[in-house]
């Protein structure tokens, strides 16, 4: 049976349990499925059905139910575990070194270019979190109109500016410049615009924020699909993880539920190719904020859309669900873990119940998305068609 459309969603951190070289990254022992899935909050009956809990290494459920599609995990290759880094090597790009991470803030050089490109003074220079970098230095910003620039524990520079201090045109084009200046060595994977508005004790963030990203250095599956005339959507992030590149149509998202109502739209439209999702809450909301219930409820209400759109599915349709690396809420600290992922593939064209094993790279799913769209392109990965194909 052919395959017309393949839909590939993310679940951004929704690791299944150490990679066998966690201990390398400091995350032996990490397991974010694990934790979750002892929440009273966490109930996923359709990702059971998918076999999720069947996959090598999981502790079984009782009263497994009949699975319905194949399954398996995959490790990471790159030497990374970040969004950016863990998205490429699903696409097909396996990156030996991992993108420059700053746990100590930007070095004096980083700060003295963007000064001179900005003609602004600097205000933070170390890891923090969005809401909490603009209420402890946004009075400060909005006196002297310094600009608030931070990171994370992942590979990004961040720019906060409150909107009436710097407009937003002006905002992106210091990112664009900062883009310029944090590259070779400091080549991080995005440079992202912060706006916010309000007053001191009272700021929040606006929706207008916007990410500078490097380009992926290797080709990627939406090279090879849109090369052969077929068609790339991506939902929420996808856009910006990429820097855009062959993602013909985009759509952004608030939230996982609005990435999911999104992600029903396009599944009402007629295109030939791949529809590539993430949902970040998992991450963003739940991950990094170390809150296990709200990371399990998150799931639940996902795994009922999930059902919806398994109804709606079109006897060409493939659907994955993975993740692109690990972030448990219940292990010590807020960073990213190093974690394999969940890989599951549910549709008409699909065996039942195909355990595939562990797999060596994320590139497995991109070799395998190509292999269903009888596409060929230049990226790593085994394809693991032949394995499941009805």
């Amino acid at each position: 049976m052919n395959v017309k459309r393949v839909f590939v969603i993310v679940l951004d951190s929704y690791g299944i349990g150490h990679a066998p070289d966690a201990a390398d990254f400091g995350d032996e022992g990490a397991n974010t499925l694990g934790t979750i899935r002892k929440s009273e909050k966490y109930h996923t009956p359709n990702m059971e059905r998918l076999g999720l809990f069947c996959i090598d290494g999981v502790e079984p459920i009782e009263n497994q139910p009949e699975v319905i599609g194949s399954y398996g995990r995959l490790q990471e290759a790159s030497r990374g575990k970040d969004t950016t880094i863990g998205h490429w090597e699903i696409a097909g790009v396996i990156s030996e070194k991992p993108l420059p991470t700053y746990p100590n803030g930007f070095p004096q050089d980083v700060l003295d270019k963007l000064e001179e490109a900005t003609g602004r003074g600097i205000l933070c220079n170390r890891p923090c979190s969005g809401t909490q970098v603009i209420a402890d230095y946004g009075e400060e910003h909005m006196k002297t109109g310094r600009l608030i620039v931070y990171t994370s524990a992942d590979s990004v520079l961040q720019i906060a500016a409150h909107e009436d201090v710097v407009p937003l045109e002006t905002l992106y084009e210091y990112c664009h410049k900062a883009r310029e200046i944090m590259m070779g060595e400091h080549s991080v994977g995005r440079v992202i615009a912060r706006p916010f508005v309000g007053t001191p004790g009272n700021f929040t963030r606006t929706p207008h924020r916007h990410d500078y990203s490097l380009l992926p250095p290797a080709p990627t599956m939406m090279d090879a699909i849109v090369a052969n005339g077929m068609d790339t959507l991506g939902v929420g992030k996808i856009f910006d993880i990429f820097a855009g590149k062959n993602i013909q149509k985009t759509v952004s998202i608030s939230g996982n539920v609005d990435g999911m109502e999104k992600t029903l739209e396009f599944q009402k439209e007629d295109f030939n190719g791949l529809c590539f999702v993430n949902l970040v809450d998992f991450d963003m909301l739940y991950g990094h904020r170390n809150d296990i219930d709200g990371y399990a409820n998150a799931a639940t209400v996902f795994d009922g859309q999930l059902k919806t759109f398994m109804e709606n599915m079109r006897e060409e349709d493939v659907l994955f669900i993975t993740a692109d690396h690990g972030c448990d809420p219940g292990y010590p600290g807020t960073d990213h873990s190093r974690e394999c992922i969940p890989v599951m593939i549910y549709g008409e064209p699909v065996k039942e119940n195909v355990n595939l094993g562990t797999g060596k790279t994320y590139a497995n799913i991109g070799a395998t998305v190509l292999d269903m769209l009888g596409v060929k392109g230049d990226i790593k990965g085994e394809s693991f068609w032949q394995e499941i194909k009805k």
